[in-house]
């Protein structure tokens, strides 16, 4: 009886051992992204008849998996007579990225108006600072903007943005 209870002691001190162990070494899967895991990049996605296309990709570094809002803000640096719509609902899904993978927040606006300004980058701010490990990360990202000048007459004067989507940004 004595051998027994002993065994059955040890079998159980080594699983939980081997329990806390793997738990201690595995990252968490489901946490907002930190603007250091991603690349993140303004794409152009097109033109025709005074339309423009562009989109804000993000791409999930090696060895990351984290989520991106579905709504999130975009502002403009520059071009102080253009506005952002952000167009995303607030309760939008989150989408999920992970070793490569991508997702892309689709831009679209006008360009005939003889009145135009060229903004200097779009600008957001990241969901998250640290990431599970504790590395911090500015949270504000910058990108220059290389698609040249926005209406900026009163009339039509937006750059429209939608929700973050899952996926690769459209070329047209």
């Amino acid at each position: 009886m004595i051998t027994r209870t002993i065994t059955v002691l040890a079998t159980t001190a080594l699983a939980a051992t081997a329990l806390s162990a793997g738990t201690a070494t595995a990252m968490p899967t489901d946490f907002h992204c930190t603007a250091g895991d991603l690349d993140t990049n303004l794409v152009y996605g097109g033109a025709g008849a005074g339309q423009r296309y562009a989109a804000v990709q993000f791409t999930a570094k090696p060895g990351v998996t984290c989520t991106l809002p579905g709504s999130l803000p975009l502002d403009l640096v520059g071009a102080h007579d253009v506005l952002i719509d952000n167009q995303a609902r607030d309760d939008a899904p989150n989408v999920r990225v992970s070793e490569g993978s991508p997702a892309y927040i689709p831009l679209h606006w006008s360009a005939i108006d003889e009145q135009q300004q060229t903004p200097l980058a779009l600008t957001f701010t990241a969901p998250q600072e640290y990431n599970p490990r504790g590395d911090y990360s500015d949270p504000h990202v910058t990108l220059p903007w290389t698609f040249g000048g926005v209406d900026a007459a009163p009339e039509n004067h937006t750059i429209d943005a939608g929700a973050v989507t899952p996926g690769v940004a459209p070329v047209g």
